[in-house]
């Protein structure tokens, strides 16, 4: 997977994703589930019911990329309950979750941002 940059957006989809469906078809639910356009530059990441398999979506330079991971053993955390279709992510949680540890934050803390 390409190195995750300090501004890109990670969006999590809430619903079991068939992992049948390879480019077109998550590129339809990124454009209907998730109401975002697949070419923001963003990393869209599906999860299927059992929660053994997930797929990570982004378009580069030249066309899109599709990276997937299937569990021999266990199962995907989920991170927060499915209240809406998508869930923003930072890369740490991103990370977290293909490692497999279950993060709880009960709270965020305050980070310094410089002015844009």
């Amino acid at each position: 997977m390409r190195v995750l940059g300090g501004n890109m957006k990670i969006w999590l989809c809430n619903q079991a994703t068939d992992m049948r469906k390879s480019y077109d078809g998550l590129i339809a639910q990124v454009r209907h589930v998730l109401d975002e356009h697949p070419h923001s530059g963003a990393l869209f990441v599906f999860i299927n019911r059992r929660r053994t398999q997930m797929k990570c979506l982004y378009f580069e330079s030249g066309g899109y990329c599709l990276w997937g991971k299937r569990l021999e053993q266990g199962q995907f955390a989920c991170p927060r309950p499915a209240l809406e279709n998508k869930l923003a992510l930072h890369q740490t949680e991103l990370m977290s979750l293909i490692e497999g540890l279950d993060v709880v934050i009960t709270r965020q803390r305050k980070r310094y941002k410089r002015a844009a």
